[in-house]
């Protein structure tokens, strides 16, 4: 430890001019005090991940019948169905009440809804009225190769048509009309479209349904391939009369 009179000139300079004299280079401090002030990211909170999960579950469970229509399911009880808090399936529960999917029953919890034949008739009218304009314009104008990108989906929807998995058969029937939609470019089109596709989804009642629905889907895009306008148009239009 050093005394004196140096020690003493060395204390009272400032402390990068002190680390300076001991032979510390002064680049190297200011870099560290450069680090030290910028601000380090903080964690994001898990609520809206676990809400996440709880959302896709509650989803998958109205798909199959498991939330039977009609039904009041309070948020306490789903959670500990869930193992986790009730914060979570409140908020994944008022999601799907802007959804259309749940009704909100004050301090009872959520009902869920219960769709007329008129009510998945109007949808389907209004999925039609926005998707069959588009697929056909576009089955005048995209070549072949393009379509065929469209494969996989289709065989995505069969191979689980075929296991009966109706919670799974939904995603992989949305994300077809998906990816065939954003052929188009259009965005917008593509969220609108996939939102009314999210509230026409019903339980399915077996799993002969899920196969003819996944192979009018094969056939419609064996067409869009081979360019057969008269047959994509009548596909397409019977499709949403049979959804």
């Amino acid at each position: 430890m050093e005394y004196g009179p140096t020690a003493a000139r060395r204390s009272a300079l400032p402390p990068g001019r002190a680390e300076q004299v001991r032979g510390e280079h002064p680049h190297a401090q200011a870099h560290a005090e450069a680090e030290a002030a910028v601000p380090r990211p903080r964690r994001m909170p898990e609520r809206h991940s676990v809400r996440d999960q709880i959302l896709a579950a509650l989803r998958s469970a109205l798909v199959t019948g498991e939330l039977e229509p009609g039904a009041v399911y309070s948020a306490p009880a789903l959670a500990e169905r869930f193992g986790v808090s009730a914060t979570p399936v409140r908020e994944a529960m008022q999601l799907l009440a802007r959804e259309g999917a749940v009704e909100a029953m004050p301090n009872r919890g959520f009902r869920v809804a219960e769709r007329s034949a008129r009510e998945q008739a109007e949808l389907a009218e209004v999925r039609a009225l926005i998707e069959v304009p588009v697929v056909l314009r576009l089955a005048r104008t995209l070549p072949a190769d393009r379509w065929e990108a469209l494969r996989c989906y289709a065989e995505a929807t069969a191979a689980v048509a075929a296991r009966g998995d109706r919670a799974a058969y939904a995603e992989a029937d949305r994300a077809f009309h998906r990816a065939m939609l954003e052929l188009s470019g259009n965005r917008q089109l593509v969220a609108v479209a996939d939102e009314l596709h999210r509230r026409a989804q019903r339980p399915r009642r077996t799993a002969a349904h899920l196969v003819a629905d996944a192979t009018e889907h094969s056939v419609l895009l064996e067409a869009l391939v081979a360019g057969d306008l008269p047959t994509v148009e009548s596909l397409v239009r019977a499709h949403f009369c049979n959804d």
